[in-house]
Parts: structure tokens; C-alpha cells; sequence
């Protein structure tokens, strides 16, 4: 029994709580009743597909891809820290983003590490402006033992 199962209204009073913000796991059952959420909250609800890759550049391009990130993104781990921390161009009161096909990457190890250090980082920059960012990984919960599932 996950805590998202929880009521609408628990849900996006969950959400506006910054200080609690970070990588988790979250059933695809779940999915719609997040984004619902987060889209009362005004938040935005982005959805990434790393499509079942294990490299880390077919990641990158995915994130600016799906996020919607400027022209000049370049596909690399400093430019996805700058599109994260800087979202001057898709102002919002929260951002909620959700990672699927992410096992053959998350298989690698290194690659996965690298990528989740940055989306660690950029929480915690929102957190400074008491802005909620969270990231939900919606990969099979046993082969990510390593990050907790939202409570």
C-alpha cells in the first residue's frame, strides 16, 4: 500500500511541501492521479521516456526533448542542471517530473547515478525558493530498491 492511494486533497497538500521534495518511485497506476494534482496546484506535470535505453546521451536528449527545454540545450549533464535550475521560460508554482523506461538505464548503474545527482541538485535549488520539484520514477519498484516510494 503506497501513500498515494491517498485522497485528492491529501495528495496536493503532500505536493506543496517543498521540504520534503525528491527522487521516489511511482506506480503507473498512479500517474493520472499526480498529474491531477499537481495541474490543480498549478504545477507543471512533465512526462520523460528514456524508451528503454541505456545511454545516458539517448537520456539527455530525451529530457530536453519532453521537457521542452530552450534551443541552446545541449544534451549533456551541465546543460540539463542549467534547464532545471532556470525555468524562467515555463514559470510555474511546482514542477513534477515523471521518468518511465528507465530499467535498462537504471541497469547501468553509473549512467543512472549521474543523471539522478543532477535532479538531486536541481531540488534542492528549488527548495532555496521554497518551490516544490519533485521527480517520480515509474520503473519496476524491485529493480529501484534504492529510491523510497512517496508516503
Amino acid at each position: 500500500h503506497t501513500g498515494m492511494t491517498m485522497k485528492a486533497d491529501q495528495l496536493r497538500r503532500l505536493l506543496t511541501q517543498a521540504g520534503l521534495c525528491g527522487i521516489y518511485h511511482l506506480p503507473s497506476s498512479e500517474i493520472d492521479a499526480l498529474c491531477a494534482a499537481a495541474e490543480s496546484l498549478d504545477y507543471r506535470c512533465f512526462k520523460v521516456s528514456f524508451r528503454e535505453s541505456d545511454d545516458i546521451g539517448d537520456a539527455l536528449v530525451e529530457c530536453g526533448r519532453s521537457l521542452g527545454f530552450p534551443e541552446w540545450y545541449g544534451a549533456n549533464l551541465d546543460a540539463l542542471s542549467d534547464c532545471l535550475t532556470d525555468l524562467s521560460w515555463n514559470e510555474a508554482s511546482g514542477y513534477i517530473i515523471i521518468i518511465s523506461q528507465a530499467d535498462a538505464l537504471h541497469a547501468r548503474g553509473e549512467p543512472f547515478r549521474q543523471i539522478n545527482q543532477v535532479l538531486s541538485n536541481a531540488i534542492h535549488e528549488w527548495q532555496k525558493q521554497n518551490i516544490p520539484f519533485w521527480i517520480f520514477y515509474d520503473i519496476r519498484s524491485d529493480g529501484l530498491a534504492t529510491l523510497p516510494t512517496l508516503a
